[in-house]
C-alpha cells in the first residue's frame, strides 16, 4: 500500500503526569529540559506519576498521528520490543489509523518511553528512555511502503546512533528513487552540535525540506540565525525555523517569509513543535503555496497546547477551513 507521507523515528510511548515545582526537586527532576535516563530511573520515575496520560508517541510519530487525523494517508516506521508496552504501541498507532509495518519482535532493550512531567505554568520536564526504538538500522525500514512516493519525514533524534543514520539514508534514497520528497525534523541542539558534519551533510544531499527551532539551526552551523538559514536554503529547496511566540521563518527557493504566531495560553506545550510539522508537511503534501502550509503548521500548533497531550483534539480540516486555509 503506498502512502501520503511515512514517517521514521523513535516508537516512544509518551507518559503525561502533572507535578508541582515540589515533587521536581524531590525527584531530581530539572524543570523544563529533557533528561535522558537509565532503565532503572525510568522505571522508578514511572512508578512515581500520579495521574498517568499514555499515548504512543515519539516526536515524528506524533506529527504523523497529526496528518493522519488531518486525512493523509500515513505510516510511521519504528521499533519496539515485544512487551507490553511495545504491544500496546503498535495496536494504539493502528487504532489511530497509522500503519506500522514493523510487528513487537524480541530487541535487546524495553520498548522506548518518556516520562513528561507537566508544571502548572505548562512547563515540561522530559525524562527519556531510550529503549528499542533507538537501535532502528537500515535493516528495520522496509522497501514496500515507500513503493507508491510521497512524503518521507525523518527524526533527529535517531541520529545519535549510527544505525539510524543508516537508517535515513536508506529512507531517503528509497523515497527519492519512488519519487517523493524527504524531510527531517532538527529535533535538538543536542543532536546537531554532537552530529553537525553528518547532519549538514544530510541535508545538503538527501533532503527537500527541513524543520528546526532557532537554537537547532545556530547550534548546527555555529553562526547567527539568519546566517545559519541562508546557509541551509543554499543547500536545500525549503528549510523552516520556528521560533517559540515570534513568527516562523520560511525560505523556500530563494524566497523569505514571515507567518505570524497565534497567542494561545499554554496548558501543555507537549508536542508543538510535532503538530507544527504535521500541519507544514499537510500543506507541503499538497503542494500548497510556502505561506499556507506555514500557517497551517502555526494552526496546528496552537491548538495542541491548549490541552494536555501531544496529538490535536478537534478536526483541524475545519479549523483551517475557519481561517481560509483550504
Amino acid at each position: 500500500m503506498s502512502h501520503d507521507v511515512i514517517g521514521i523515528g523513535n516508537a516512544m510511548v509518551d507518559v503525561i503526569s502533572h507535578a508541582d515545582d515540589d515533587f521536581l526537586d524531590h525527584m531530581g527532576i530539572e524543570k523544563g529540559i529533557m533528561q535522558l535516563v537509565d532503565q532503572g530511573r525510568a522505571e522508578l520515575l514511572y512508578a512515581a506519576m500520579s495521574d498517568r496520560t499514555q499515548t504512543p508517541g515519539g516526536s515524528v510519530a506524533n506529527t504523523i498521528a497529526g496528518l493522519g487525523r488531518l486525512g493523509l494517508s500515513a505510516a510511521f516506521v519504528g521499533k519496539v520490543s515485544d512487551d507490553a508496552l511495545g504491544r500496546s504501541y503498535a495496536q494504539g498507532m493502528e487504532d489511530d489509523g497509522i500503519a506500522f509495518p514493523n510487528t513487537p519482535s524480541a530487541a535487546e532493550a524495553p520498548t522506548s518511553r518518556c516520562m513528561i512531567f507537566v508544571s502548572p505554568d505548562g512547563e515540561r520536564s522530559m525524562n527519556t528512555y531510550l529503549g528499542a526504538g533507538a537501535d532502528l538500522a537500515a535493516g528495520d525500514v522496509p522497501e514496500a511502503p515507500f513503493a507508491g512516493g510521497g512524503i518521507v519525514f525523518l527524526e533527529g533524534y535517531l541520529f545519535d546512533k549510527e544505525a539510524g543514520k543508516t537508517a535515513f539514508r536508506r529512507a531517503a534514497q528509497l523515497m527519492h528513487a519512488a519519487g517523493g520528497r524527504a524531510g527531517i525534523t532538527l529535533s535538538d541542539p543536542f543532536c546537531t552540535e554532537r552530529h553537525r558534519a553528518d547532519f549538514q551533510s544530510l541535508i545538503a544531499t538527501e533532503m527537500d525540506v527541513v524543520i528546526g527551532n532557532e537554537a537547532e539551526w545556530t547550534t548546527l552551523y555555529e553562526t547567527g540565525l539568519d546566517a545559519a538559514l541562508d546557509r541551509a536554503a543554499s543547500d536545500c529547496a525549503t528549510v523552516v525555523c520556528t521560533r517559540s511566540g515570534d513568527p516562523v521563518i520560511v525560505v523556500s527557493r530563494g524566497d523569505r517569509l514571515e507567518v505570524p504566531v497565534e497567542r494561545v495560553v499554554p496548558v501543555d506545550a507537549t508536542g508543538a513543535g510535532d503538530q507544527f510539522a504535521a500541519g507544514f508537511l499537510f500543506g507541503y503534501a499538497r503542494d500548497l503555496d510556502i505561506e499556507t502550509c506555514g500557517r497551517m503548521g502555526v494552526a496546528a500548533a496552537a491548538e495542541v497546547i491548549g490541552h494536555v497531550g501531544p496529538r490535536p483534539q478537534i478536526d483541524l480540516i475545519e479549523r483551517f477551513r475557519a481561517l481560509g486555509l483550504v
